[in-house]
């Protein structure tokens, strides 16, 4: 018993003052795990008059344990509200609902409000209720059932749609009357009491049948007939179990709230009730699944969050793409879509539906982010690869275009696959932006490749047409030819032409537009250009050293380009106009940039003023015309565009000023070489001196006829003063001036001495019986070489003279000189 006592679990659900019991009916229904029952459970409720037996009646029907009444205590009121109870040991699951008994002296006549309440509520939740009444009653127009049957139908009337509630009368205390009879005469009560009870419109004519299956059985007396009593509920009893399936007590019940919502369910009745707002079912069903839909949706989306699977699966995205993604979130999805629709199953369609579409939709919301990282590792993945794949294809040599649309469709068709395994079933998620995003991201690499390559190729063919063009250019600006411009156009055309070649077969697969390559080939022939004409800039900055290395080589050296030799016999006057006249066209070649072929007068003002000046010098018509028009006293060149423009006139007559200042002094060491040479190969005196000689040294000479010993005397000393003078280089010594060579030859002179004496004695030792006519011999081979080898420094030094420095007046002698050899010059020239 005390087992049954733990199991029924007795709960005021609403006490007195008509508080509802939520937290009671909470636990309640988590003690005998009523929610699990979804639709298989059953309400059975009793009213009847206060102290009629009702609680009673419940334990003994259902094992419960309702407190009775004392009897030896007096007839009181026992239950007060309404009590629920676990029916012990009744298939299905059944909730056993006591109400406080009617017509009551604690709450007096007029105090009913609370008993419509509780009958109205009970009807409202209930699938079966006990109408418990006395036997005596029956027949009476005054009895006690009659308030209570107009109390059950007008709340009734209140629900507005039938749930088809089975009404079963418990007569107790039965008499010698057979039920057979006493029921039709309670059946016609029935009726009058439900057609005298006023009903709304919608039910005016309703019967009934259509709200109630009106059942009456009838039980003995407790007290006196207690064994026929409990034998008579024991057959009751069995009345209940499975009362919900087709053909029980409660077979064709309609509306019914599942279990998990019941508590939920039952409170929103009994507020609706306690506010005396007319109750519609219909309306408070789609309300109950409302919100407990919502709840389950919340719990499942709950669970969802919090799901290992889910939370290992979005850890793992979070480090990159994970294989089967679609497939795993779809079975996740799906296992809490399948347990919300297991627990809403029972309750309306059209909110259960809904709800689950929301929560459908809060799921694929919550997981929506976890799918958007997934294709940004697509994306990523396949763009790496597609870089990786068209750098390998580059570095064989394949074509650029090709290459980049073979990986571009490969990886494409790779990243569509990545993405459809990422598809949720549940969702029709769009993979476009990303995947337009990933071509955008494709096209761009391949266009930065693209134009990187082709700047690699344009600045390696840049750098070959400057490697081709430089050096030749200057080489073609310092040789000064007399078709300069002509030569630096056709190598300009050549090396472009052939650069041009190379370059398209370079750029053939880029599949590049006409446009572009036309753009491209063009962006060549300007840097061609560019490279001649800044090549033209720099070696015009250099014009004057250019200038005056080519006055110097076609000054000092001979058509055969040997080093002239100042003998005396050269025109220095014609060598050094065609000297200047090279150096001329060098500066009229470097003036103006001659790209384009049109014709020009520079080179002949440049003539006429500068070269041709110094000839019509002496006209008096000329230093008119001179003083009147100057032909380069301006910026610019007639018929050259500015940008062509290198040197401006004036530039060109400050430029030939200056060389020919510097210039003059070549040839001026020249003119004194010439002079030089002259003098040093003029060696004999006069004629007339050679005839006073042999006049006046006719006895000297008859002297040295006579004694042969003086000629050898004076041949020997002839030849050592010969040899003194070449070992001492004694004309050598005094070039650098009287005083030095005077202080060099008396610190040598002594040594030289000894050194030849000492020689000579050697000499003599080793050749004691050597005859004197081999002694004269030696001696006149000693002055042949010593001859020999001033006539070499005689030629060394006029070769010399006539290479010497432009600039070299650091002295006084020098400036001298400088100033008489440029008299000399003029005085020449003139």
């Amino acid at each position: 018993m005390a087992n049954d006592d733990a199991l029924c679990c007795a709960t005021q659900l609403i006490d007195g003052g008509g508080e509802f019991n939520a937290t009671g009916l909470d636990h309640f229904i988590r003690t005998v795990n009523l929610s699990s029952c979804a639709l298989s459970y059953a309400v059975v409720a009793i009213m009847g008059p206060q102290s009629s037996g009702k609680s009673t009646l419940m334990n003994h029907l259902f094992h419960t344990n309702f407190r009775e009444m004392d009897a030896f205590s007096g007839r009181s009121q026992t239950t007060k509200g309404i009590w629920i109870a676990n029916c012990v040991g009744i298939e299905p699951a059944t909730i056993a609902m006591d109400l406080e008994g009617t017509d009551g002296r604690e709450r007096g006549e007029d105090d009913t409000t609370f008993e419509k309440q509780s009958a109205l509520f009970a009807l409202a939740v209930s699938d079966i209720v006990l109408i418990n009444m006395w036997c005596h009653d029956i027949g009476r127009e005054q009895a006690a059932n009659k308030p209570l049957l107009k109390t059950v139908f007008q709340a009734m009337t209140r629900l507005f749609s039938p749930r088809k509630t089975t009404l079963l009368f418990v007569i107790r205390d039965r008499t010698k009357t057979p039920l057979e009879h006493l029921e039709p005469i309670l059946q016609e009560d029935i009726q009058k009491i439900w057609d005298a009870v006023p009903k709304p419109q919608a039910h005016k004519h309703t019967p009934l049948s259509e709200f109630f299956n009106v059942n009456v059985t009838a039980l003995s007396n407790y007290e006196e007939k207690e064994d026929k009593f409990k034998e008579e509920v024991a057959q009751l009893r069995q009345r209940f179990f499975h009362s919900i399936m087709p053909g029980g007590l409660a077979g064709d019940r309609r509306g019914v709230v599942p279990a998990s919502a019941f508590s939920i369910s039952a409170q929103r009745i009994w507020k609706v009730i306690r506010e005396n707002k007319d109750l519609d079912l219909p309306a408070h069903k789609v309300m109950v699944a409302t919100v407990r839909c919502e709840e389950i949706a919340n719990e499942k989306l709950s669970q969802l969050c919090s799901d290992e699977g889910w939370l290992e699966l979005d850890e793992a995205v979070r480090l990159g793409p994970v294989l089967g993604f679609g497939e795993k979130l779809s079975s996740i999805i799906d296992t809490y879509l399948s347990l919300y629709d297991q627990e809403a199953n029972f309750f309306d369609a059209a909110v259960r539906n809904a709800k689950r579409k929301l929560l459908e939709s809060t799921a694929l919301d919550f997981v929506y982010p976890a799918y958007t990282t997934i294709l940004g590792h697509l994306r990523a993945k396949a763009l790496d690869d597609f870089k990786t794949k068209l750098e390998q294809s580059l570095s064989k040599g394949e074509a650029f275009a090709s290459a980049v649309d073979v990986w571009t469709q490969s990886i494409m068709l790779e990243f569509d696959k990545g993405s459809s395994g990422a598809a949720v079933r549940q969702a029709i998620w769009r993979d476009s932006k990303v995947r337009d995003k990933l071509r955008r991201d494709i096209d761009s690499h391949a266009s930065s490749v693209r134009s990187e390559k082709l700047a690699r190729i344009t600045a390696n063919f840049e750098k070959q047409l400057a490697k081709a063009l430089a050096e030749p250019v200057e080489s073609l600006f310092e040789a000064g030819g007399k078709d300069t411009w002509l030569s630096i156009r056709k190598l300009l055309t050549r090396e472009t032409e052939a650069a041009l070649s190379e370059f398209l077969i370079s750029i053939a697969g880029f599949e590049l537009d006409e446009k572009t390559v036309e753009r491209m080939q063009q962006s060549l022939r300007d840097y061609a250009r560019k490279v001649v004409e800044n090549k033209a800039r720099e070696e015009a900055g250099n014009v004057l050293i250019l200038m005056k290395d080519k006055f110097s080589t076609m000054f000092n050296h001979d058509n055969d380009s040997l080093p002239r030799v100042w003998t005396g016999k050269e025109d220095i006057r014609a060598i050094t106009r065609d000297a200047r006249s090279a150096s001329l066209k060098l500066l009229s070649d470097m003036a103006a940039v001659r790209l384009d072929e049109k014709p020009d007068r520079i080179e002949s003002v440049l003539r006429s003023s500068l070269l041709d000046r110094t000839v019509a010098a002496t006209s008096s018509q000329y230093a008119i015309r001179e003083a009147s028009v100057d032909q380069l006293a301006s910026s610019t060149w007639d018929e050259v565009s500015p940008q062509d423009i290198l040197i401006t006139p004036v530039q060109c007559k400050s430029l030939w000023r200056q060389f020919q200042g510097e210039t003059e002094y070549t040839v001026t060491q020249a003119i004194s070489a010439q002079e030089a040479y002259k003098r040093s190969n003029n060696w004999l005196p006069p004629p007339w001196a050679m005839v006073a000689m042999l006049v006046l040294g006719f006895n000297e000479f008859m002297l040295l006829l006579k004694n042969p010993l003086y000629v050898l005397f004076i041949f020997v000393a002839y030849l050592l003063g010969k040899a003194i003078w070449i070992q001492m280089d004694i004309a050598g010594e005094f070039r650098h001036g009287t005083l030095p060579g005077l202080l060099s030859l008396t610190s040598r002179f002594l040594p030289t001495v000894m050194n030849l004496l000492k020689r000579l004695a050697e000499e003599a030792q080793g050749n004691l019986t050597t005859e004197g006519t081999e002694k004269h011999s030696s001696a006149t081979q000693i002055y042949k070489n010593q001859v020999q080898k001033h006539d070499l420094a005689s030629s060394s030094f006029t070769s010399n003279s006539s290479v010497s420095s432009v600039g070299s007046t650091s002295d006084g002698n020098e400036s001298s000189a400088t100033n008489l050899s440029t008299k000399v010059t003029e005085a020449e020239f003139s």
